[in-house]
Protein backbone atom coordinates (compact mmCIF):
# COMPACT_ATOMS: atom_id res chain seq x y z
CA UNK A 1 0.00 0.00 0.00
CA UNK A 2 1.34 3.57 -1.30
CA UNK A 3 1.89 5.48 1.99
CA UNK A 4 1.47 9.48 1.10
CA UNK A 5 4.15 11.40 3.50
CA UNK A 6 5.09 14.92 4.79
CA UNK A 7 8.69 14.49 5.86
CA UNK A 8 10.65 17.18 8.23
CA UNK A 9 13.72 17.62 9.92
CA UNK A 10 14.33 20.34 12.45
CA UNK A 11 14.80 24.07 11.12
CA UNK A 12 18.57 25.59 11.36
CA UNK A 13 18.42 29.02 13.27
CA UNK A 14 19.44 31.87 11.31
CA UNK A 15 22.58 32.90 13.62
CA UNK A 16 25.30 31.02 12.15
CA UNK A 17 26.86 28.53 9.73
CA UNK A 18 26.04 24.67 9.71
CA UNK A 19 28.46 22.40 10.80
CA UNK A 20 28.99 18.63 11.40
CA UNK A 21 26.50 17.99 14.12
CA UNK A 22 23.59 19.69 12.58
CA UNK A 23 24.29 17.37 9.55
CA UNK A 24 23.94 14.11 11.42
CA UNK A 25 19.62 15.34 11.25
CA UNK A 26 19.37 16.18 7.65
CA UNK A 27 21.73 13.33 6.38
CA UNK A 28 19.23 10.60 8.81
CA UNK A 29 16.34 12.05 7.07
CA UNK A 30 17.44 12.53 3.50
CA UNK A 31 18.51 8.71 3.56
CA UNK A 32 15.29 7.98 5.21
CA UNK A 33 13.32 10.04 2.74
CA UNK A 34 15.11 8.53 0.13
CA UNK A 35 14.47 5.18 0.78
CA UNK A 36 10.35 5.56 0.96
CA UNK A 37 10.56 7.95 -2.61
CA UNK A 38 13.02 4.43 -3.86
CA UNK A 39 9.42 2.28 -2.50
CA UNK A 40 7.51 4.48 -4.78
CA UNK A 41 5.80 5.99 -1.79
CA UNK A 42 4.98 9.89 -2.22
CA UNK A 43 7.15 11.73 -0.27
CA UNK A 44 7.18 15.49 0.01
CA UNK A 45 10.60 16.43 2.22
CA UNK A 46 10.42 20.24 3.19
CA UNK A 47 12.37 22.55 5.29
CA UNK A 48 13.06 26.12 6.03
CA UNK A 49 15.67 28.57 8.12
CA UNK A 50 14.55 29.64 11.74
CA UNK A 51 14.81 33.10 11.27
CA UNK A 52 13.24 35.11 14.60
CA UNK A 53 14.23 36.25 18.17
CA UNK A 54 16.13 38.25 19.78
CA UNK A 55 19.78 36.42 18.96
CA UNK A 56 19.22 37.24 15.76
CA UNK A 57 17.98 40.83 16.28
CA UNK A 58 21.47 41.39 18.29
CA UNK A 59 23.78 39.75 15.56
CA UNK A 60 22.44 41.90 13.22
CA UNK A 61 22.59 45.18 15.19
CA UNK A 62 26.26 44.22 15.85
CA UNK A 63 26.71 43.60 12.12
CA UNK A 64 25.50 47.29 11.30
CA UNK A 65 22.75 45.45 9.13
CA UNK A 66 18.84 44.93 9.27
CA UNK A 67 17.42 41.37 10.73
CA UNK A 68 16.17 41.17 7.10
CA UNK A 69 19.16 41.50 5.77
CA UNK A 70 20.96 38.54 8.20
CA UNK A 71 18.47 36.12 7.64
CA UNK A 72 18.70 36.30 3.78
CA UNK A 73 22.64 36.16 3.79
CA UNK A 74 22.09 32.90 6.51
CA UNK A 75 19.42 31.68 4.20
CA UNK A 76 21.51 31.40 0.76
CA UNK A 77 24.47 30.09 2.99
CA UNK A 78 22.32 27.23 4.83
CA UNK A 79 21.08 26.25 1.27
CA UNK A 80 24.76 25.80 -0.06
CA UNK A 81 25.91 23.62 2.37
CA UNK A 82 22.85 21.23 2.25
CA UNK A 83 21.71 21.29 -1.64
CA UNK A 84 23.88 23.35 -3.64
CA UNK A 85 22.32 26.73 -3.12
CA UNK A 86 18.60 27.91 -3.88
CA UNK A 87 16.05 26.75 -5.26
CA UNK A 88 15.64 22.91 -3.26
CA UNK A 89 15.32 20.28 -5.89
CA UNK A 90 15.12 16.90 -5.19
CA UNK A 91 16.97 15.40 -8.16
CA UNK A 92 19.85 13.70 -7.03
CA UNK A 93 21.59 14.87 -10.19
CA UNK A 94 21.66 18.13 -10.02
CA UNK A 95 22.23 18.53 -5.76
CA UNK A 96 25.56 20.10 -4.32
CA UNK A 97 26.31 20.68 -1.04
CA UNK A 98 25.89 17.71 1.72
CA UNK A 99 23.30 16.19 -1.55
CA UNK A 100 20.02 16.58 0.86
CA UNK A 101 17.33 16.58 -1.50
CA UNK A 102 14.41 18.89 0.04
CA UNK A 103 11.65 19.20 -1.83
CA UNK A 104 11.24 22.54 -1.02
CA UNK A 105 13.33 25.02 1.50
CA UNK A 106 11.65 28.33 2.70
CA UNK A 107 11.90 30.82 5.66
CA UNK A 108 10.25 31.34 8.86
CA UNK A 109 9.94 34.94 8.17
CA UNK A 110 7.36 35.00 5.91
CA UNK A 111 4.02 35.47 4.83
CA UNK A 112 2.86 32.05 5.15
CA UNK A 113 4.09 31.41 8.35
CA UNK A 114 2.93 34.55 9.67
CA UNK A 115 -0.64 33.41 8.39
CA UNK A 116 -0.53 30.17 10.05
CA UNK A 117 0.34 31.09 13.05
CA UNK A 118 -1.94 33.93 13.17
CA UNK A 119 -4.49 31.36 12.70
CA UNK A 120 -3.43 28.78 15.58
CA UNK A 121 -3.36 31.44 17.65
CA UNK A 122 -6.70 32.56 17.02
CA UNK A 123 -8.33 29.15 17.06
CA UNK A 124 -6.44 28.80 20.42
CA UNK A 125 -7.87 31.97 21.93
CA UNK A 126 -11.48 30.51 20.74
CA UNK A 127 -11.06 27.76 22.74
CA UNK A 128 -10.15 29.03 26.11
CA UNK A 129 -6.65 28.32 25.36
CA UNK A 130 -5.39 31.42 25.74
CA UNK A 131 -4.53 33.32 29.10
CA UNK A 132 -2.44 36.81 29.95
CA UNK A 133 -0.85 37.50 32.94
CA UNK A 134 1.13 39.49 34.37
CA UNK A 135 5.21 38.60 34.67
CA UNK A 136 8.18 39.68 36.49
CA UNK A 137 11.76 39.83 34.41
CA UNK A 138 14.83 41.63 34.62
CA UNK A 139 14.98 44.44 32.12
CA UNK A 140 17.95 45.97 30.62
CA UNK A 141 18.16 49.90 31.45
CA UNK A 142 20.82 50.85 28.83
CA UNK A 143 19.82 48.57 25.67
CA UNK A 144 15.89 49.13 26.93
CA UNK A 145 14.85 45.86 26.19
CA UNK A 146 13.55 42.64 28.31
CA UNK A 147 16.53 39.77 28.81
CA UNK A 148 15.82 36.40 27.56
CA UNK A 149 17.85 33.92 30.05
CA UNK A 150 20.27 33.36 27.50
CA UNK A 151 21.05 37.07 27.69
CA UNK A 152 21.43 37.29 31.56
CA UNK A 153 24.60 36.12 33.74
CA UNK A 154 25.48 36.34 37.33
CA UNK A 155 26.31 34.11 40.29
CA UNK A 156 24.44 30.12 40.38
CA UNK A 157 21.87 30.73 43.32
CA UNK A 158 22.71 27.31 44.75
CA UNK A 159 27.02 26.90 44.14
CA UNK A 160 27.70 30.61 43.75
CA UNK A 161 29.71 29.68 40.34
CA UNK A 162 30.04 33.26 38.52
CA UNK A 163 29.47 33.63 34.95
CA UNK A 164 26.38 31.37 35.06
CA UNK A 165 22.99 31.91 32.49
CA UNK A 166 20.01 32.95 34.05
CA UNK A 167 18.13 29.35 33.02
CA UNK A 168 20.94 26.96 34.83
CA UNK A 169 24.48 26.26 35.84
CA UNK A 170 27.10 24.43 33.79
CA UNK A 171 28.88 23.95 37.14
CA UNK A 172 26.56 22.05 39.26
CA UNK A 173 23.50 21.72 36.81
CA UNK A 174 20.89 23.30 38.88
CA UNK A 175 18.02 24.82 37.12
CA UNK A 176 16.16 27.89 38.41
CA UNK A 177 14.87 31.48 37.24
CA UNK A 178 16.79 33.86 36.52
CA UNK A 179 15.61 36.05 38.76
CA UNK A 180 17.19 33.94 41.06
CA UNK A 181 20.55 35.17 40.03
CA UNK A 182 23.08 37.02 42.22
CA UNK A 183 24.95 39.84 41.10
CA UNK A 184 22.92 39.40 37.93
CA UNK A 185 24.26 41.32 34.61
CA UNK A 186 23.57 42.24 31.25
CA UNK A 187 25.08 40.06 28.84
CA UNK A 188 23.97 42.90 25.85
CA UNK A 189 25.27 45.59 27.82
CA UNK A 190 27.42 44.79 31.29
CA UNK A 191 24.42 46.59 32.78
CA UNK A 192 22.64 45.52 36.24
CA UNK A 193 19.34 44.55 35.22
CA UNK A 194 16.39 45.90 37.06
CA UNK A 195 12.95 43.88 37.50
CA UNK A 196 9.81 44.93 35.85
CA UNK A 197 6.85 43.53 35.02
CA UNK A 198 4.95 42.93 31.81
CA UNK A 199 1.76 41.46 30.48
CA UNK A 200 2.31 37.56 29.05
CA UNK A 201 0.79 35.86 26.55
CA UNK A 202 0.70 31.74 27.47
CA UNK A 203 -0.79 28.42 26.10
CA UNK A 204 -2.91 27.18 28.62
CA UNK A 205 -0.49 23.49 28.31
CA UNK A 206 -1.63 22.59 31.94
CA UNK A 207 -5.47 22.64 30.66
CA UNK A 208 -6.87 19.29 31.28
CA UNK A 209 -7.97 18.43 27.64
CA UNK A 210 -4.26 19.43 26.91
CA UNK A 211 -3.13 17.27 29.38
CA UNK A 212 -5.25 13.99 28.13
CA UNK A 213 -4.82 14.46 24.94
CA UNK A 214 -1.08 14.51 25.93
CA UNK A 215 -1.46 11.55 27.62
CA UNK A 216 -2.85 9.45 24.86
CA UNK A 217 -0.74 11.00 22.01
CA UNK A 218 2.81 10.34 23.96
CA UNK A 219 1.71 6.79 25.34
CA UNK A 220 1.49 3.56 23.53
CA UNK A 221 0.91 5.20 20.05
CA UNK A 222 4.08 4.18 18.53
CA UNK A 223 4.54 8.00 17.83
CA UNK A 224 7.81 8.07 19.90
CA UNK A 225 10.59 6.27 20.26
CA UNK A 226 10.57 3.85 23.60
CA UNK A 227 12.66 6.24 25.38
CA UNK A 228 11.02 9.28 24.47
CA UNK A 229 7.99 8.35 25.54
CA UNK A 230 9.71 7.41 28.77
CA UNK A 231 11.07 10.73 29.13
CA UNK A 232 7.42 12.35 28.00
CA UNK A 233 6.10 10.01 30.74
CA UNK A 234 8.99 11.48 33.59
CA UNK A 235 7.68 15.40 32.45
CA UNK A 236 3.86 14.30 32.31
CA UNK A 237 3.71 12.73 35.81
CA UNK A 238 0.83 10.44 37.01
CA UNK A 239 -2.98 12.23 36.86
CA UNK A 240 -3.35 14.52 39.36
CA UNK A 241 0.61 15.60 39.38
CA UNK A 242 -0.16 18.64 37.50
CA UNK A 243 3.24 18.39 36.68
CA UNK A 244 2.33 20.48 32.75
CA UNK A 245 3.07 24.32 33.00
CA UNK A 246 1.57 27.10 30.64
CA UNK A 247 3.27 28.18 28.36
CA UNK A 248 4.79 31.93 27.82
CA UNK A 249 4.22 32.33 23.94
CA UNK A 250 4.97 36.04 23.63
CA UNK A 251 7.69 38.19 24.04
CA UNK A 252 7.91 41.94 24.14
CA UNK A 253 9.50 44.60 21.81
CA UNK A 254 11.87 44.84 20.40
CA UNK A 255 11.99 41.63 18.90
CA UNK A 256 11.92 40.12 15.57
CA UNK A 257 9.20 38.31 14.84
CA UNK A 258 5.81 38.05 14.34
CA UNK A 259 3.45 40.45 16.44
CA UNK A 260 0.49 38.94 18.22
CA UNK A 261 -2.39 40.33 16.77
CA UNK A 262 -4.54 42.60 18.56
CA UNK A 263 -1.24 44.14 20.42
CA UNK A 264 1.26 46.92 19.65
CA UNK A 265 4.25 45.33 21.29
CA UNK A 266 3.83 41.74 21.71
CA UNK A 267 5.45 39.02 19.40
CA UNK A 268 4.85 35.59 19.26
CA UNK A 269 8.25 33.47 21.18
CA UNK A 270 10.28 32.26 18.09
CA UNK A 271 9.62 28.86 19.51
CA UNK A 272 6.02 29.30 18.66
CA UNK A 273 6.89 30.22 14.94
CA UNK A 274 9.23 27.61 14.08
CA UNK A 275 7.97 24.42 14.01
CA UNK A 276 4.58 26.10 12.43
CA UNK A 277 7.24 26.92 9.69
CA UNK A 278 6.96 23.28 8.74
CA UNK A 279 3.57 24.12 7.58
CA UNK A 280 4.71 27.51 5.77
CA UNK A 281 7.11 25.64 3.56
CA UNK A 282 4.48 23.11 2.62
CA UNK A 283 2.58 25.78 1.48
CA UNK A 284 4.54 27.65 -0.29
CA UNK A 285 5.59 23.94 -1.86
CA UNK A 286 2.11 23.53 -2.61
CA UNK A 287 1.39 26.84 -4.34
CA UNK A 288 4.86 26.27 -6.46
CA UNK A 289 3.39 22.65 -7.66
CA UNK A 290 0.28 23.98 -8.07
CA UNK A 291 1.53 26.93 -10.46
CA UNK A 292 3.07 24.06 -12.54
CA UNK A 293 0.19 21.79 -13.00
CA UNK A 294 0.61 19.11 -10.32
CA UNK A 295 -2.35 18.26 -8.16
CA UNK A 296 -1.08 18.38 -4.54
CA UNK A 297 -3.70 19.41 -1.42
CA UNK A 298 -2.77 21.69 1.47
CA UNK A 299 -5.78 19.79 2.96
CA UNK A 300 -4.85 16.82 2.68
CA UNK A 301 -1.47 16.91 4.39
CA UNK A 302 -2.17 19.57 7.11
CA UNK A 303 -6.23 19.83 8.35
CA UNK A 304 -7.04 17.44 10.90
CA UNK A 305 -10.02 15.99 8.86
CA UNK A 306 -8.68 16.01 5.84
CA UNK A 307 -5.07 13.96 6.56
CA UNK A 308 -7.45 11.49 8.53
CA UNK A 309 -9.91 11.33 5.36
CA UNK A 310 -6.43 10.68 2.77
CA UNK A 311 -4.75 8.86 4.75
CA UNK A 312 -1.41 10.89 5.05
CA UNK A 313 1.57 10.85 7.70
CA UNK A 314 3.70 13.80 9.17
CA UNK A 315 7.12 12.40 10.02
CA UNK A 316 9.57 14.43 11.81
CA UNK A 317 13.20 14.13 12.58
CA UNK A 318 14.65 16.09 15.15
CA UNK A 319 17.43 16.19 18.10
CA UNK A 320 16.77 15.05 21.38
CA UNK A 321 17.18 18.48 22.83
CA UNK A 322 13.66 19.66 21.17
CA UNK A 323 11.94 16.47 22.28
CA UNK A 324 9.71 18.51 24.66
CA UNK A 325 8.79 21.25 22.00
CA UNK A 326 8.07 18.49 19.28
CA UNK A 327 6.30 16.22 21.61
CA UNK A 328 4.50 18.24 23.78
CA UNK A 329 3.66 22.24 22.92
CA UNK A 330 3.37 21.45 19.21
CA UNK A 331 1.02 18.80 18.82
CA UNK A 332 -1.18 20.17 21.77
CA UNK A 333 -1.57 23.66 19.69
CA UNK A 334 -2.32 21.64 16.64
CA UNK A 335 -4.90 19.28 18.39
CA UNK A 336 -6.90 22.30 19.72
CA UNK A 337 -6.78 24.14 16.79
CA UNK A 338 -7.59 21.63 13.85
CA UNK A 339 -4.56 20.60 12.21
CA UNK A 340 -2.79 17.36 12.31
CA UNK A 341 -0.99 15.96 14.73
CA UNK A 342 2.50 14.27 13.91
CA UNK A 343 2.71 10.49 13.06
CA UNK A 344 6.09 10.20 14.40
CA UNK A 345 8.27 12.01 15.84
CA UNK A 346 12.03 10.72 15.53
CA UNK A 347 14.77 12.03 17.54
CA UNK A 348 17.90 11.70 17.48
CA UNK A 349 21.21 12.05 19.74
CA UNK A 350 24.37 14.02 19.86
CA UNK A 351 27.52 14.28 17.86
CA UNK A 352 30.73 14.02 19.31
CA UNK A 353 34.15 14.54 17.85
CA UNK A 354 36.95 11.78 19.15
CA UNK A 355 34.61 11.37 22.21
CA UNK A 356 34.30 15.01 23.02
CA UNK A 357 31.86 17.95 22.64
CA UNK A 358 32.64 19.75 19.39
CA UNK A 359 34.96 22.66 20.05
CA UNK A 360 36.90 25.77 18.39
CA UNK A 361 39.74 25.72 20.73
CA UNK A 362 40.76 21.86 20.31
CA UNK A 363 39.86 22.35 16.00
CA UNK A 364 36.79 19.62 16.34
CA UNK A 365 34.29 22.21 15.50
CA UNK A 366 33.80 21.85 12.34
CA UNK A 367 31.41 23.73 9.60
CA UNK A 368 29.87 22.06 6.05
CA UNK A 369 31.43 24.47 4.35
CA UNK A 370 34.64 23.98 5.63
CA UNK A 371 34.93 20.44 4.92
CA UNK A 372 33.60 20.98 1.26
CA UNK A 373 36.44 23.61 1.28
CA UNK A 374 38.77 20.81 1.57
CA UNK A 375 37.78 18.75 -0.87
CA UNK A 376 36.32 16.02 1.25
CA UNK A 377 33.92 14.26 -0.84
CA UNK A 378 30.42 14.91 1.22
CA UNK A 379 29.39 11.33 0.61
CA UNK A 380 31.85 9.84 2.81
CA UNK A 381 30.57 11.48 6.03
CA UNK A 382 27.06 10.61 4.48
CA UNK A 383 27.98 7.19 4.48
CA UNK A 384 29.83 7.31 7.83
CA UNK A 385 26.84 8.58 9.53
CA UNK A 386 24.41 6.26 8.19
CA UNK A 387 27.23 3.50 9.42
CA UNK A 388 26.67 4.79 12.95
CA UNK A 389 23.22 5.98 13.19
CA UNK A 390 20.27 3.65 14.36
CA UNK A 391 16.79 4.51 16.00
CA UNK A 392 17.80 4.89 18.92
CA UNK A 393 18.43 8.55 20.90
CA UNK A 394 21.98 7.44 21.79
CA UNK A 395 24.51 10.04 21.13
CA UNK A 396 26.97 9.21 18.00
CA UNK A 397 30.95 9.71 17.69
CA UNK A 398 32.78 11.13 14.96
CA UNK A 399 36.30 9.50 15.53
CA UNK A 400 38.26 10.99 12.99
CA UNK A 401 40.84 8.46 12.61
CA UNK A 402 37.96 5.83 12.14
CA UNK A 403 36.47 7.79 9.64
CA UNK A 404 40.07 7.71 7.84
CA UNK A 405 40.18 4.26 7.93
CA UNK A 406 36.53 3.19 7.37
CA UNK A 407 36.53 5.82 4.58
CA UNK A 408 39.61 3.79 2.81
CA UNK A 409 38.47 0.53 3.61
CA UNK A 410 35.14 0.40 2.67
CA UNK A 411 34.63 3.07 -0.07
CA UNK A 412 38.05 3.86 -1.57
Amino acid sequence: MSRRLLVTSALPYANGAIHLGHLVEYIQTDIWVRFQRMRGHEVHYVGADDQHGTPIMLRAEKEGITPRQLVERVLHEHARDFFGGLPARSDAGDLGGFLISFDNYHQTDSDENRAFCEDIYAKLKAADLIAQRSVEQFYDPVKEMFLPDRFIKGECPKCSAKDQYGDSCEVCGATYAPTELKNAYSVVSGATPERRASEHHFFRLSAPQCEQFLRDFTQGSNRLQNEAANKMKEWLGEPGDNRLSDWDISRDAPYFGFRIPGTDNKFFYVWLDAPVGYFGSFRNYVAKQQALGRDISEVDFLDAAGAKAAGTEMVHFIGKDILYFHALFWPAMLEHSGYRTPTQINAHGFLTVNGEKMSKSRGTFITAQSYLDLGLNPEWLRYYYAAKLNGSMEDIDLNLDDFVARVNSDLV
